[in-house]
C-alpha cells in the first residue's frame, strides 16, 4: 500500500513539474468590456501589427488573445472608438505578467513553469485595462454652411462629470 501511495505522489509531482501555474489557472484569452458615451459608437481593435482583430459597436465585449504565440510574446492592442459628430478616442491595451505566473510558479510550477510552459501558452499575461468606458467628448457637428447644430442626447448618455453643469431651459 505504501508503495502505491509513493508512486502516486511521485507521478503527481512529475505532472506538476510539466505545467506552469498560470497555464493551469489562466486562459489564453481575456474578455475586454467596451462602453462609450454616447452609446452605439463604432469600435475598431487593432493589434501591435496594425491588423484589425475586431470591428463592432458599443456596448460590446471583445475576447482578445493575451500572447502572440512567440516565446515571451505578450500582445498589445489599440482600441479606437468613434461616432459621427463626436471626437474619437483611442485607448491602448497592454499585456503584463499576472500574479499566477509570478507567485504561483514559486509553489507549483517551478522553473519549468516560469521559463517554458507559461511563456509559450500566453496564460502568464493579463491584459490591462480589462474594461474601457469613455466619453467621446463634445459634439463637433456643424451644418453645411458652418453653423453649429443642436444635438439632443438622452440623460443616460451624459457623463456624470458633466451633469452638475446642466440647467433647465428656463434657468439659463
Amino acid at each position: 500500500m505504501k508503495l502505491k501511495a509513493m508512486v502516486a505522489a511521485i507521478g503527481a509531482a512529475g505532472v506538476m513539474t510539466l505545467t506552469g501555474c498560470a497555464s493551469i489557472v489562466g486562459d489564453k484569452e481575456q474578455a475586454i468590456i467596451i462602453n462609450s458615451t454616447p452609446s452605439r459608437a463604432d469600435v475598431v481593435v487593432t493589434d501591435e501589427r496594425s491588423h484589425e482583430v475586431f470591428h463592432g459597436e458599443t456596448p460590446t465585449t471583445v475576447t482578445l488573445r493575451k500572447a502572440d504565440g512567440s516565446y515571451f510574446g505578450g500582445k498589445s492592442y489599440s482600441v479606437t472608438i468613434s461616432k459621427e459628430g463626436f471626437e474619437s478616442r483611442t485607448v491602448a491595451i497592454s499585456s503584463s505578467p499576472n500574479g499566477w505566473y509570478v507567485a504561483g510558479n514559486l509553489v507549483f510550477g517551478g522553473l519549468i513553469g516560469w521559463l517554458i510552459v507559461d511563456p509559450l501558452t500566453g496564460a502568464m499575461y493579463s491584459l490591462s485595462p480589462d474594461s474601457i468606458s469613455t466619453s467621446l467628448g463634445e459634439s463637433v457637428a456643424t451644418t453645411e454652411d458652418g453653423a453649429q447644430e443642436l444635438n439632443l442626447v438622452l440623460l443616460q448618455d451624459v457623463p456624470d462629470e458633466l451633469r452638475p453643469d446642466m440647467r433647465l431651459l428656463g434657468q439659463l
